[in-house]
């Protein structure tokens, strides 16, 4: 049986998340703050899927690095959207931006701290500490 990616898993039910909040947006008439919480929003979990194929470390570590840029991105939409009074809010997406940001750190400087030096592992040996390291994460919550 294979092991659940939990950061793939959170980042696109974070994204289905997101999308549904904008098309609330839309609904309100809110299109230039949909459209750009849509982009960076879903973006977060696009970069860090394809940094599950990366070609090197230092690869894997660039893709999560525009993933947790995108991540703080999508915080400032969403605070936005909070401190406008005419816009619809949600807390809880709020919070799980503020985890993804978290959890994607913690993978950035496992991934720099583990495997500074030469890399001679593969990526899936990478990709196993990383699944390792979260787990760890999420169990010491």
């Amino acid at each position: 049986m294979e092991q659940k990616n939990i950061i793939i898993e959170k980042s696109l039910d974070f994204s289905v998340e997101i999308v549904k909040f904008c098309e609330l947006l839309e609904s309100k008439r809110k299109y230039v703050v949909a459209k750009q919480l849509l982009r960076s929003g879903t973006s977060i979990g696009a970069n860090i899927f394809e940094a599950q194929h990366a070609e090197s470390k230092g690869d894997f570590i660039h893709k999560m690095k525009i993933a947790i840029k995108e991540a703080n991105e999508t915080l400032y939409w969403l605070l936005i959207c909070e401190r406008s009074e005419s816009y619809p809010t949600d807390s809880s997406l709020k919070l799980k931006t503020e985890e993804l940001i978290r959890i994607i750190s913690r993978i950035i400087l496992s991934s720099k701290g583990k495997f500074g030096g030469s890399m001679l592992l593969g990526f899936a040996a990478i990709s196993t500490f990383v699944v390792h390291k979260i787990k760890l994460l999420f169990t010491a919550v």
